[in-house]
């Protein structure tokens, strides 16, 4: 070696102290190591101890740190001096802010506190925040949900106690073929990355779902790039194949499902349609064993798939009938339904064949003995190694609840739900709809709410509507206009508090909703929605109170600012009340913690509602004595008491006898101490013998009561048949003493149907599919989070602007090249873009990745930054309503059932356009009340 080389160090020292907490760069809640260096964050990397992603980390969150240090941060509580959607603001102090906010509120909550709209936008704190909103006594309570998943989640409670992402989970470890429909790439990816990676080192197979071939579908073994809104299509069709070819598992099917339930047959009976019950209530079965009617949680009861039971001249046959009926008719048929679905009658025959031949002739045995809740006992855990993973793509469709219910049915159908190499739940997961709460909506001046918001309805006594059978919610959610919206419709809470229908509100009140941008249908009517005026000069929506860590797009249109901070400098709860941290063989949750503190004049969101709960005296943030309950929301973590025994938390809580356990227990002083000193996560695992059959195990329900997921051992079967959505239907046939409008009639009849189908998503009948052929999607890529990412200095860098993806098809038919732009166009607008050739894309789809577009003055980003340049939404082609149909009514842009915002309905048409110089349309840009980054955003910490 030559004598002058130079003295290298090859391990210089990365930090001073490391913090592990939790990242907020996506929903993933991984977790990760903040390496510190005079007192500041130096680098973050995966803690290899969590249970989540075991050390992995991606790019969104190693740039976490740039996150943390961005430009656009807001300093300090601010007050509108300005017109609304000007960006004029006054930098005011905190007791102001707060004072201001608690004139304004306490007044509302005095006389009507209704006429408060409080919604909240992505963050993980709902239990919370509800609990707060209740204690206010408004009705007017829901988070994101309803514009991103709520059909999946709602559609999986309903039909099998769970779904997908944060509910459930494939066994990784042995499942054989794996379906992936539409999942966004950002949510939850470190864990699917890694679930990939393992089921690819075994040789099993996967096989990706999608209209457009990018991340997981680009390493799918086989890609079927369907037709937007035709996935329900799809999977019966499948389910008809199966059906025909006797490749479903019976046993399962009668042991563990509705599907040998016996249903009244008589069209002239009020029954009709339900099930047949006993005095006790329970649903009836054949047992095989006598050929008698018994309950279908009878100790000891065979249930018959086969045979039907007739008293007083009505027919009851089993569910499973039913099912035959509908899915054996040749309307589902492959040759029905391919050239609408895309793919080929062969292929789909093809896909079913595969999906039985793994489930069957490739089945899994355990060796380990369970106990079901009618008292047999099992020497064997038997698995169907096939499982799927679904998300928003198949979700966010006006027919999207009926399609993930066929999901959740073709799952259950092959015996893949619960079992070994199947769909698992994770704790505190399975609960179904019965173990949920029903949603609350009485108003009682200066008083609570009377009982939790959000929940489940099981018939139409369960909609929130006042005595004319008006919406008693600003946004609809549960009235006969979308019964069962387990999430409430943030998209549609400016356009009803505009049009004051069903009623007008004083104020909207927001946390981390960006409804004024990518978050919004109908881009620039929001804008007019929120800066109209009435006639007497008033603002249409009197008051809005915002709260972001960023200077957000949604920043500019409120009158009150509360700045909120970074992820690292403050305290979060992950908890089993709320989106939890668990895996399928554990309970686990989590917590962030102020690794470093803030440099600025903010205070975590919570912390605030803590302070604002206790000046408006709301129960549940006070003392008997009037004074504030929750110094912040770390004493709320702590000392919250929820139900006996059970708090935000689970770990170390103080056990009968002094010492410290998970699940439940009394609050404890020191638990955010021993969450910090354990990595900032709690975890504990399944007992193995309950690991699989959950629902229907009596070791897990035992286990689930002592951890308090629920107070009382409570067994149930899956709803292949929904009857909560036949009492809807009958209530629209004339049945019962509630009744829907008349313009409802219909639509009720059509799609609260029990058993799952198929129709055409609502904008086919409202767009004329031949102006307007091609359909339009966005996606969210993996570096980027929803809005955040795209003022991320490291995250900007791999996507700084979107292009509008093209197929070859309309590529070659309009003629492109390669820096071209478009024009694209909708019933509702249109916008001009540049376009991109992918020829990995279904031939009648056109797409974008989504948030990346910003508008001018926004996130502290420079007026000519690529992202306010060439960066677009799709949003301009979307509204909330869909386009006049002649019948005098403009229907909502949602699932009828539970108002999921129906995103990816969209047509458009498309021709090629002139260069213009920026995206069209250009929306004028808005003051920041940051100022602009730096041009060259860099520092360093330490030595």
């Amino acid at each position: 070696m030559s004598l002058d080389q130079p003295q290298l160090d090859t391990s210089p020292k990365v930090s001073d102290e490391v913090r592990k907490t939790t990242c907020y760069m996506c929903a993933c809640r991984c977790g990760i190591n903040v390496h510190m260096k005079d007192g500041k964050v130096a680098y973050i990397e995966g803690n290899k101890d969590h249970p989540v992603n075991q050390g992995v980390l991606c790019a969104k969150g190693s740039a976490g740190i740039m996150q943390h240090n961005a430009p656009s941060r807001l300093r300090a509580p601010l007050k509108r001096v300005g017109e609304r959607g000007s960006g004029e603001f006054e930098e005011i102090s905190w007791e102001e802010a707060l004072t201001l906010a608690t004139e304004w509120l306490a007044p509302i909550r005095e006389k009507a506190p209704e006429k408060l709209a409080f919604f909240t936008g992505r963050d993980q704190s709902q239990s919370f925040t509800s609990f707060w909103a209740q204690g206010f006594g408004t009705p007017n309570y829901a988070a994101h949900g309803g514009f991103c998943s709520v059909n999946m989640a709602a559609a999986g409670i309903y039909t099998m106690g769970g779904a997908f992402w944060e509910f459930g989970q494939p066994d990784w470890d042995h499942t054989k073929l794996f379906m992936l429909f539409g999942v966004a790439e950002d949510h939850d990816s470190n864990p699917i990355k890694m679930g990939i990676g393992k089921i690819k080192a075994r040789g099993a197979r996967m096989i990706g779902v999608n209209p457009i071939r990018t991340g997981y579908n680009a390493v799918a073994d086989d890609w079927v790039g369907i037709t937007p809104g035709t996935d329900g299509l799809f999977i019966l069709a499948m389910v008809h194949c199966l059906m025909k070819a006797g490749k479903v598992d019976l046993d399962y099917l009668a042991r563990f499902t509705n599907a040998s339930v016996l249903v009244n047959e008589d069209p002239k009976s009020d029954q009709f349609g339900l099930f047949l019950r006993d005095e006790d209530g329970q649903p009836q079965v054949i047992d095989r064993r006598t050929g008698n009617l018994a309950p279908w949680n009878g100790q000891g009861v065979e249930p018959d798939l086969a045979a039907t039971y007739r008293a007083k001249g009505v027919t009851h046959r089993p569910v499973f009938h039913q099912m035959a009926d509908r899915y054996l008719s040749e309307d589902y048929a492959p040759e029905a339904v391919a050239e609408r679905c895309g793919i080929s009658a062969q292929r789909i025959r093809a896909l079913a064949a595969d999906l039985a031949r793994v489930a069957f002739d490739e089945a899994i045995a355990l060796d380990r003995p369970w106990t079901d809740f009618r008292g047999k006992k099992h020497d064997k855990m038997i698995g169907r190694p096939v499982s799927f993973h679904a998300m928003r793509g198949i979700s966010a469709h006006s027919n999207g609840f009926q399609t993930c219910r066929a999901l959740h049915v073709l799952q259950i159908l092959l015996g893949s739900v619960e079992v070994p190499g199947g769909m698992r739940f994770k704790p505190p997961y399975p609960k179904p709809a019965t173990a949920h709460p029903k949603p609350h909506g009485k108003v009682t001046p200066g008083a609570a709410l009377d009982g939790p918001h959000l929940g489940y309805t099981h018939g139409p006594e369960d909609l929130l509507l006042d005595a004319d059978g008006n919406p008693t919610r600003i946004d609809k959610a549960y009235s006969w206009e979308n019964p069962m919206s387990a999430h409430g419709l943030m998209h549609m809470v400016i356009s009803n508090a505009h049009a004051g229908v069903p009623y007008k509100i004083d104020t909207l009140f927001m946390y981390m909703a960006n409804m004024s941008w990518n978050s919004s249908m109908n881009v620039g009517g929001v804008h007019k929605m929120l800066t109209d005026k009435d006639e007497n000069g008033d603002y249409v929506i009197p008051r809005i109170i915002y709260s972001d860590a960023y200077s957000s797009e949604m920043v500019a249109y409120a009158d009150l600012i509360l700045p909120d901070t970074t992820y690292l400098e403050r305290h979060d709860c992950i908890s089993l009340l709320d989106r939890p941290i668990c895996e399928a063989d554990g309970v686990a949750d989590a917590i962030r913690w102020p690794v470093v503190e803030p440099d600025r004049d903010v205070r975590g969101f919570q912390s605030v509602l803590c302070d604002l709960g206790a000046r408006l005296g709301l129960p549940g943030f006070v003392n008997e004595d009037g004074s504030q309950k929750y110094e912040d929301y770390a004493d709320y973590i702590t000392n919250h008491v929820r139900r006996p025994g059970v708090g935000p938390l689970a770990g170390w809580r103080v056990g009968e006898n002094g010492n410290l356990q998970g699940g439940r227990g009394q609050p404890n002083g020191s638990q955010l101490q021993n969450y910090i000193d354990n990595g900032g996560f709690w975890i504990e695992h399944v007992p193995e013998n309950a690991a699989y059959y959950k629902p229907f195990s009596m070791e897990y329900q035992d286990w689930a009561v002592k951890m308090g997921f629920y107070d009382v051992v409570q067994p149930y079967i899956f709803q292949l048949y929904v009857e909560p959505l036949r009492k809807f239907q009958a209530a629209a046939e004339g049945i019962g003493t509630r009744q829907p409008p008349e313009h409802l009639r219909e639509r009720l009849k059509l799609t609260m149907d029990p058993l799952p189908f198929w129709y055409p998503p609502l904008e086919d009948g409202h767009a004329d599919p031949v102006e307007y052929p091609i359909h339009a999607l966005t996606q969210r890529p993996m570096a980027m989070y929803h809005s955040w990412g795209t003022q991320n200095a490291w995250l900007r860098q791999i996507h700084g602007h979107n292009p509008l993806y093209v197929p070859t098809k309309i590529w070659e038919a309009k003629g492109f090249q390669e820096g071209d732009w478009a024009c694209v166009s909708s019933v509702h607008g249109s916008i001009t873009v540049p376009v991109a050739h992918q020829a990995s894309l279904n031939p009648n789809t056109v797409w974008t990745w989504n948030a990346i577009g910003k508008r001018k003055g926004a996130w502290a980003l420079d007026d000519k930054a690529p992202e306010a340049t060439k960066g677009f939404l799709l949003n301009h082609l979307i509204h909330e309503l869909l386009p006049p149909k002649g019948d005098g009514l403009r229907w909502a842009n949602s699932d009828p059932i539970t108002g999921q915002a129906a995103w990816f309905d969209l047509r458009v048409k498309i021709e090629k356009s002139a260069v213009p110089n920026e995206v069209q349309p250009v929306m004028p840009a808005i003051k920041s009340p940051v100022g602009k980054g730096p041009k060259n955003l860099a520092w360093k910490v330490g030595k």
